[in-house]
């Protein structure tokens, strides 16, 4: 058969035709279900895209048998297990899109030997362990590897450094003694200068209290509709992307009113995303505070969840400390230890019930155009 197109648009579907040259099974044609056994029999297929369907359940192992394929995308599903090891059998790959479904366990190293590859994107699962550094993996980017928060490897790609079982325990060793010593000598000397630098600059009316603070009267949040942060995201694209938080990836947007927003995306694959969500939804609604970011409004469903915050220019504390683009004085680096203090003391004490960011670091803390901390 010269059949260079295969289009399937019903969930009662089969794959018979000798001779395939070409899979197109997109836009959620398929509402349920798993890839035939049979897959690998046609040889000839060249590009097979299921993208945007339902599929689930591992690929089959006949599919190392399509030695002519050249594009195999089967993003935005929910396919698990591990990569198979054995793609490494089609030489002839060009294109691997397996983004946004829940596949786990390490990057096999035998994907080294694709010579042909251009495209390799494996983000937003849940894979682990060491990314390859060899073979065309040399000039891949952080992007192919983004939302996969147990990889490590190489700086360029913006993830933790791998460490062996012996340097594991010396790490592990050498942070409980840090800890021990930072909580016996320097966490006291930190406190009490802290604490100075608020009551300096509460009695001299320069900070006012948190609750004196109410950021959002007045303010009603706005209904939005997951298609409207698609557009504003252009589709979470990866020149948009600010960076990753716990459960979820941060983007850049801008609304049909022109406001600049961050698009928090929670990464629902993860065991407990969603009811984070829903417990961060619940605090954020009675909280209000000079040093805590604005949510703008949320958007909830059964497959997608996100928040809508104020969006900082500048970025984080991390980058300005480290980027080489930002140069903060004495006094700037004092007024953020006082904003984050501020934060912290009324998520501690200023509320009916105590609040434990348990995640606070460089990169998590937010800064204006006036070098305020959120």
């Amino acid at each position: 058969s010269n059949l260079k197109q295969f289009v399937i648009n019903t969930t009662a579907w089969s794959l018979r035709v000798e001779g395939l040259v070409g899979a197109v099974l997109t836009g959620q044609l398929l509402h349920w279900g798993h890839l035939p056994l049979g897959l690998g029999n046609f040889a000839m297929m060249i590009n097979m895209d299921i993208s945007a369907n339902k599929l689930s359940g591992e690929f089959p192992a006949s599919l190392s048998k399509l030695q002519m394929l050249k594009y195999l995308n089967p993003p935005w599903n929910t396919f698990d297990g591990h990569i198979s090891e054995q793609l490494d059998h089609m030489l002839n790959l060009d294109t691997i899109d397996l983004s946004r479904n829940k596949l786990s366990g390490k990057i096999p190293k035998s994907l080294e030997k694709l010579q042909h590859i251009q495209v390799l994107d494996l983000s937003f699962n849940l894979l682990e362990g060491e990314i390859p550094s060899g073979g065309k993996f040399a000039n891949l980017s952080t992007n192919s590897f983004l939302g996969n928060y147990a990889l490590c490897g190489a700086p360029k790609f913006h993830v933790p450094l791998c460490l062996n079982k012996t340097e594991r325990q010396s790490k592990s060793n050498a942070a409980s003694v840090i800890a021990a010593c930072a909580i016996g000598s320097s966490a006291p000397v930190i406190i009490c200068y802290t604490r100075i630098g608020i009551s300096f600059y509460r009695k001299r009316g320069l900070l006012k209290q948190p609750d004196d603070i109410e950021r959002l009267q007045g303010i009603t949040l706005r209904l939005i509709s997951y298609k409207e942060l698609l557009h504003a995201t252009s589709n979470f694209s990866n020149a948009n992307f600010l960076g990753n938080r716990r459960f979820a990836s941060v983007y850049k947007g801008i609304l049909p009113d022109g406001t600049t927003v961050a698009v928090k995306e929670l990464n629902l694959l993860f065991e407990g995303a969603s009811k984070s969500f829903d417990i961060e939804c619940s605090v954020l609604r009675q909280i209000r505070h000079q040093n805590l970011v604005k949510v703008i409004t949320s958007c909830s469903s059964t497959d997608f969840k996100a928040l809508v915050l104020q969006y900082m220019p500048p970025g984080s504390l991390e980058v300005c400390l480290y980027s080489g683009d930002h140069r903060l004085n004495l006094f700037q680096i004092l007024d953020i230890m006082i904003d984050v203090a501020c934060a912290l003391e009324y998520l501690h004490c200023g509320y009916s019930k105590t609040i434990v960011d348990c995640d606070l670091k460089p990169s998590n803390v937010l800064l204006d155009e006036n070098m305020t901390a959120y």
